[in-house]
């Protein structure tokens, strides 16, 4: 492993401070939830895709440069061949390393995964009903994500997060519902604003556009919500229940723009160093790895040098096309 000896933090030109990388290792999925995919995808060739090499030497370019969190995402990072051997090599690293899964493959991983180094886990599932589970994510099955779940949990992380997207009309009259059971599994829950990202054809994301307020409002009728100063790396807001050890998280990129705060960047499938996931604002970091193989302080140059891209903040509008083309399966959330 090259040396990542912290010489230098990452500070973006409106002061912000960057030390959580999320790091895309595949572009596909077993699921095509109707939010992030088109139905019928095109993924990417083999040769442009970063090798488990390249994804690992990334992630400690960005350790040597003071990044604190590590979050391996997808597509659905638990189907890339061999993954196991990629989350050991960045385990090994002086960083919190978290994965983002459907929970697809969690019963027969979750200890591999714990055993590699894993310290939080987030999970996402916006249904509790077969069908509906089914219906919003085109293949999944929901009685295997939820058997992943409870392996997760009895394997012990240190945190486990659930993630829902709400969607009126689709999934909002199970918000209550997903609470109970997240108090019951005795883990967090979120709920994020949809995301427009990608053009898809499936609903009108104004329609069943649902902010944080409203879901919080739904939760209200039931559980008081009490905020708390607590934070993860992450845009999540904090809520406590009083009889219950369980959080409840707003990710609101709509409602309650949180773009101020940002200290994380992406690294798409391909290389692409993204700065914000609302803009295109990118460097290639693939062309860099392959011209210039284990140079690892080249790439931190680049990796510097890149931070003056950083946008100040997104501008999402709902009620206009897409800005960004590509879906969330290229990026990871």
């Amino acid at each position: 492993m090259p040396n990542t000896s912290k010489h230098t933090t990452l500070v973006d030109r409106f002061g912000r401070t960057v030390d959580y990388i999320r790091l895309s290792v595949t572009d596909r999925c077993d699921f095509r939830c109707v939010y992030c995919m088109a139905e019928n995808m095109t993924f990417l060739p083999h040769a442009q895709v970063l090798s488990l090499e390249e994804i690992e030497q990334v992630a400690a370019a960005f350790v040597g440069l003071g990044v604190k969190k590590i979050r391996l995402t997808g597509g659905e990072p638990l189907v890339r061949r061999d993954v196991i051997k990629l989350i050991r090599g960045v385990g090994q690293l002086d960083a919190e390393l978290s994965i983002t899964t459907n929970g697809s493959q969690l019963l027969d991983m979750a200890a591999d995964l714990k055993n590699a180094g894993v310290n939080r886990l987030n999970i996402s599932i916006d249904s509790l009903r077969a069908d509906r589970f089914k219906e919003m994510t085109r293949t999944g099955k929901l009685a295997q994500v939820l058997a992943g779940i409870d392996a997760a949990v009895k394997i012990g992380f240190d945190r486990i997060k659930l993630n829902t997207v709400v969607m009126k009309g689709r999934n909002d009259d199970e918000v209550l519902d997903l609470v109970e059971y997240a108090r019951d599994a005795g883990v967090d829950i979120s709920f994020i604003e949809e995301m427009p990202l990608g053009n898809i054809s499936e609903h009108d994301r104004a329609k069943v556009y649902c902010s944080s307020d409203e879901v919080s409002a739904l939760i209200s009728e039931r559980y008081q919500l009490d905020p708390t100063s607590e934070r993860t790396a992450g845009p999540s807001r904090y809520y406590r229940m009083q009889d219950s050890e369980s959080r409840v998280g707003f990710i609101s990129p709509h409602s309650h723009n949180f773009c101020s705060e940002c200290n994380r960047v992406r690294v798409t499938v391909e290389g692409r160093l993204l700065l914000c996931l609302g803009n295109e604002h990118s460097v290639d970091l693939r062309e860099t790895l392959r011209q210039y193989p284990d140079d690892i302080e080249r790439l931190q140059q680049v990796i510097v040098k890149a931070m003056d891209l950083k946008p100040e903040k997104h501008e999402f509008d709902l009620d206009e096309e897409p800005q960004i083309v590509r879906f969330m399966n290229m990026t990871g959330g």
